[in-house]
């Protein structure tokens, strides 16, 4: 069977038989903080295991995106050397939310693997925890296996938890036989020696363990199974290794041509293309779902994986970037199931590019480093490289110590692994202290047993409100300062105030916090800003301008228009340049990173080189377009999570919803774009408030991330006054009109080129001369040239005295010129001197007497000071300075 045969059989199967077909989650969790990835088919319905949130289905399938590389469940060091590992793999998965349990789970899996994928029942093993004999007797009365193929194991082996903490309970494993044709052997040894494969884990889903090691009964057990696709192909298709499946041949045959190499021919080569194909995978899945490479978290992973296939392409010979070409195969082979692959090819080849030739730029200058370190400490009498250095190298240059390891031990050199860890953790404290120092305000101001803030400021912007909390900011040497709970703020001081409810926006979702105005009778505090705390409490950070604000005050609370109506429209703005972009760019693009304030709008978002002329035209052009349609905004308070992410709107990396979301749409402009996101942030009633947009900048910030800042509204058209005065004025200057002003400009800078080379050969020839000779100074029998010429760049210097050296014959020349505050002294000798009186050492005397220093070869050298007032005197001293180098025989 194809692979794509396996998948579809296993969801139509499932569907047939009652159970609800569901998409892939993408690899990142939705709300949960507990897990870096998607690493098993129950994660995206663990809430329905848990009993926190009610099932929409009774029953469901899936064919899951998974990846493990982190935590508990890590496969990275197996991927390569074992047939069978992977980083990213597809886990097929049946679910029963407190539905049916063991005897229809066991009976649905026996009939799929033996009925449907025609497994022989002789070749097929099932195993169960050893303390669940209701397991036991299900199988042997289901299945009819012999009681000796259905055996007990321990809790490693079958009993499952997706994580420290969390749903778990016993399993029952089935296991197939691969090579039913030799003579049977031991369960230990066909299972650790990969004739017994497991291919289908049946979780009987029916506790939740808690972090102490404790487990308390879930409310209605549930059955969790997860079968790998790439295990299951590769057995049905009669192959020994995953790898040999055609879920990775296409990818193996690519990367060995490029390679100029054979799959299947040597052994170190093909774990490295075994590594390439697992990894390219991965990385491109991530991409897809919108990870971006990083120094931290999953853009982390995600850099250490696309690095590591980068290393084994180092082993295969690529010297240069290559895994950007193997993208597309990714795509051919899983882009039907997984249409976001075509969507993001794009970008991804873009982004993985540019982050290979970032490593092999950085392999190459590191790689120097650690020579140059190894020979340092075999100089010392040291075979090993001390474990500051290999940090410095990994923490500087970002170099895996698996790559400073290997070049050490080319060099028969040892690394000090323990140094090396203890620097790490070291570092690892500095950050988690500094994590501590660096927290925000609204952690800072955090007040305990204060409900969240009810918000009403969507739909107005005054509210009358009750003051629940204050705290009074101290001032604190050194220090932001320190918050102190107070039922009462003074005129003058400043501090927090929490009121119930408010129309003030809680800076979130890169949209800044609100600005504003409590007043009550006799009294008036300026807000300056807002957050919102851990437990959802608006904290509104204030100045009492008069009278006292106490608990339990009534105040009327109101925002500024001046400062919201301006953010409001850059916000409905970033939402138009976001759906521009991926009309432009593709469809690969994805948010990075925002922020929103009154006078402009900042988007970073995922795109691997930078936006042309045109580009940057047409996603202008389509926003302004939109505006000018005057669009209805859409905004839905209310909506299921997974029913607006299936309707198309955007859930943005790196955020976090509930299962209750709100979602803002602005339907199909002129151009057939849409933009719908989920987004809880302020907005205009429609695009025509937003009024012109100009894009004022774009540049990268990071590897395949780019940023385009914008401007709205008055802002925009502010700048547009700024631009035409200034075309004005320049028009005015050089007495051309403003559609010549470009023409203008590009023949004064090339007239300015030509002035630039005559002058350049007026002092050439000032220097020089026109003479075939030149007048020289004996120094000890030595002819000596000194001058001072007229300011001129570097090169200059060394052309004019390269040429008066190559009239000299043989001899010195010292040049001086001064500019700016500025010394610049060239020094060249001629080859029949270099021995006795090298330029460097010349230079090294004269540099110290003109407050500078300088250095360079034998026949030639420069230097450069801060005291032009002694250049002459700098100059004087040469003769006596070469009379003292020949006397000592050029030592300097």
């Amino acid at each position: 069977m194809k692979s794509s045969d396996v998948r579809r059989s296993f969801l139509d199967f499932f569907t047939e038989r009652g159970h609800s077909p569901q998409p892939s989650a993408p690899l990142v969790p939705h709300g949960d903080a507990t897990l870096l990835f998607t690493n098993a088919g129950m994660v995206p319905f663990k809430d329905y295991f848990l009993g926190a949130v009610a099932p929409p289905f009774p029953r469901a399938v899936t064919v899951q995106k998974c990846m493990r590389v982190s935590g508990k469940h890590n496969d990275l060091e197996n991927v390569g050397p074992s047939p069978r590992h992977h980083t990213f793999f597809e886990m097929m998965g049946n679910f029963s939310f407190g539905d049916y349990f063991k005897a229809e789970a066991i009976a649905l899996g026996w009939e799929l693997v033996t009925g449907v994928w025609g497994l022989p029942p002789e070749r097929l093993f099932a195993t169960v925890y050893e303390r669940d004999d209701e397991a036991e007797r299900l199988w042997l009365d289901i299945s009819g296996l012999p009681p000796e193929r259905v055996r007990r194991c321990g809790k490693k082996d079958n009993f499952w938890a997706m994580g420290e903490t969390g749903p778990c309970g016993p399993c029952s494993e089935i296991f197939v036989d691969l090579h039913p044709d030799r003579p049977q052997v031991g369960w230990r040894e066909g299972t650790e020696g990969g004739r017994y494969l497991e291919i289908w884990n049946l979780v009987f889903m029916q506790s939740d363990c808690a972090a102490d090691g404790s487990a308390v009964d879930l409310p209605n057990p549930s059955i969790d199974t997860g079968a790998g696709l790439e295990r299951v192909a590769a057995v049905l298709q009669g192959v020994e290794s995953n790898y040999d499946s055609d879920l990775f041949r296409p990818l193996l045959r690519a990367t060995a041509a490029l390679a100029g190499r054979e799959y299947g021919a040597a052994g170190e080569a093909d774990v490295s293309m075994r590594v390439i194909a697992d990894h390219l995978r991965a990385v491109t899945f991530l991409l897809a779902d919108g990870v971006i490479p990083g120094n931290e978290g999953r853009g982390y992973v995600l850099r250490r994986v696309l690095r590591r296939a980068v290393r084994h392409g180092m082993n295969l010979g690529f010297e240069e970037p290559f895994l950007n070409r193997l993208v597309p195969v990714v795509g051919e082979i899983l882009g039907d199931p997984y249409p976001e692959l075509g969507r993001t090819e794009r970008a991804s080849v873009a982004t993985v590019a540019a982050e290979e030739e970032k490593f092999l730029s950085t392999v190459a200058a590191a790689a120097q480093q650690v020579q140059a370190a190894i020979d340092l400490a075999r100089a010392d009498g040291s075979s090993q490289l001390a474990g500051d250095t290999v940090f410095r190298f990994y923490d500087t240059y970002g170099l895996p110590v698996e790559l400073v390891r290997e070049i050490a031990e080319e060099e028969r050199f040892a690394i000090d692994e323990d140094g090396f860890a203890a620097a790490l953790e070291r570092q690892r404290s500095r950050s988690r202290s500094a994590g501590a120092a660096g927290k925000s305000r609204a952690d800072a101001a955090r007040l305990a047993g204060v409900p969240p803030t009810r918000f009403v400021g969507y739909r107005q912007l005054a509210e009358d409100a009750l003051v629940l909390a204050l705290q009074l900011e101290e001032s604190v040497e050194g220090g932001e300062g320190r918050f102190v709970r107070t039922a009462a703020l003074p005129g003058r001081s400043q501090g927090v105030a929490v009121i119930e409810p408010t129309p003030f926006y809680a800076e979130s979702g890169g949209q800044i916090g609100d600005r504003g105005l409590l007043t009550w009778k006799g009294g008036r505090a300026r807000v300056t800003d807002t957050q919102r705390d851990r437990s959802g409490a608006y904290l509104h950070f204030l100045t009492v301008e008069e009278g006292s604000l106490t608990e339990e005050q009534q105040v009327t609370a109101q925002v500024d228009p001046a400062h919201r109506v301006p953010t409001q429209r850059n916000h409905t703005g970033t939402h138009l340049l976001h759906a521009a972009l991926r009309r432009v760019l593709g469809e690969g693009v994805r948010q990075a990173g925002s922020l929103v304030a009154p006078d402009r709008l900042r988007f970073d978002f995922t795109h691997g080189s930078p936006l042309t002329r045109k580009e940057l035209a047409d996603v202008e052009d389509i926003v302004n377009r939109w505006v000018l349609e005057a669009a209805p905004v859409v905004v839905t308070e209310d909506r299921d999570f997974r029913e607006a992410v299936a309707g198309g709107a955007m859930a943005l990396f790196g955020e976090k919803y509930g299962d209750r979301v709100r979602t803002v749409e602005v339907p199909e402009g002129p151009d057939g774009v849409r933009s719908f996101e989920l987004c809880g942030g302020c907005h205009v009633a429609n695009t025509g408030e937003i009024g012109p947009f100009l894009i004022v900048g774009e540049r990268g910030i990071a590897s395949g991330v780019r940023r385009i800042e914008a401007l709205t509204g008055e802002s925009a058209l502010a700048r547009m006054r700024g631009v035409q005065s200034l075309l004005a004025t320049a028009s005015e200057a050089l007495g051309v009109a403003e559609d010549r002003l470009a023409d203008e400009a590009a023949s004064l800078k090339e007239r300015n080129r030509e002035l630039e080379r005559e002058l350049a050969r007026a002092r050439m020839k000032l220097v020089s001369g026109a003479a075939t000779g030149v007048e020289s100074v004996d120094v000890a029998g030595v002819g000596v040239v000194v001058r001072e010429v007229p300011p001129a760049p570097a090169h200059e210097l060394r052309g004019m005295a390269d040429a008066l050296r190559g009239k000299l014959g043989s001899g010195i020349v010292v040049l001086g010129s001064r500019a700016d505050g500025k010394v610049s002294l060239v020094v060249t000798v001629t080859p029949d001197l270099t021995a006795r009186l090298p330029a460097g050492s010349v230079v090294a005397e004269l540099a110290p007497l003109v407050g500078g220093g300088g250095g360079g070869r034998a026949d030639f050298a420069q230097a450069g000071g801060r005291q032009p007032e002694n250049l002459a005197a700098a100059l004087a001293a040469v003769p006596e300075v070469v009379r003292g180098l020949l006397g000592r025989g050029g030592d300097g």
